[in-house]
């Protein structure tokens, strides 16, 4: 994993305790803003490496912050904004305005986590570990996924949840169950962080593809009926 060499803008003005703390044991050079104005007035003469917007506490002002800095010209990639159970719903409506999101309170590992697959640096080992199913093939070195070898543009708990449904073709898994094996015991977020990410996963993967994760009626999800054949 490689970190940005430039410096992330981090909204708000001061960055909570438990954000800051992360973002420095984590290595990452940032500067907090109050305001977008503030953050591109400030904006390095190379541009942000990336942006940390907390959207939990005032989330109109925070959602003005992404809606900003995405409109730049460059506009700034890599965006994660860390959002409350209670906002999944409003993830759908801004997903242009956004790379990754975490829900607060997070955990300083999968935040950190999240930070270093925005900024995976591709061009691993040559010998990458791969999970293949049919059209769909994920790099486990990489964190890459990709269908018929169109890459997949997928946030980190995207790919965590399809690796997971890839390596268990067939098999029923209830949201519970997904929010166990996948997030982990301390995740503080509820089943519909499940549909929210299988929405997205669906989506991205295309009109053609979407069927791979199929819908078990009053139960959960299924990836696929069982492995193809090599």
């Amino acid at each position: 994993m490689s970190k940005p060499t430039g410096i992330l803008a981090v909204f708000p003005d001061p960055a909570p305790p438990e954000l800051a703390r992360t973002l420095d044991l984590s290595g990452y050079r940032w500067k907090s803003f109050a305001s977008a104005d503030e953050a591109i007035r400030n904006e390095p003469s190379d541009g942000w490496a990336g942006a940390v917007v907390m959207a939990d506490t005032d989330p109109e002002a925070a959602w003005a912050f992404c809606r900003a800095l995405r409109k730049r010209e460059p506009g700034v990639e890599s965006l994660i904004v860390l959002v409350s159970g209670s906002q999944l719903d409003d993830l759908a409506l801004r997903d242009e305005l956004f790379d990754d999101f975490c829900l607060t309170p997070f955990h300083p590992r999968e935040l950190d986590a999240r930070l270093k697959h925005l900024f995976w640096n591709t061009g691993g080992g040559s010998r990458p570990e791969l999970v293949d199913y049919g059209p769909l093939s994920l790099n486990l070195e990489t964190y890459q996924a990709s269908i018929e070898n169109t890459p997949l543009d997928l946030t980190y708990m995207e790919y965590e949840l399809l690796k997971f449904l890839a390596q268990n073709p067939g098999k029923v898994f209830t949201r519970e169950m997904l929010l166990s094996r996948v997030w982990g015991y301390e995740y503080y977020g509820g089943a519909r962080t499940v549909d929210v990410h299988i929405r997205r996963l669906r989506a991205k993967m295309g009109e053609e593809h979407a069927n791979l994760i199929q819908t078990v009626r009053s139960v959960g999800y299924r990836f696929g009926q069982s492995r193809w054949g090599n």
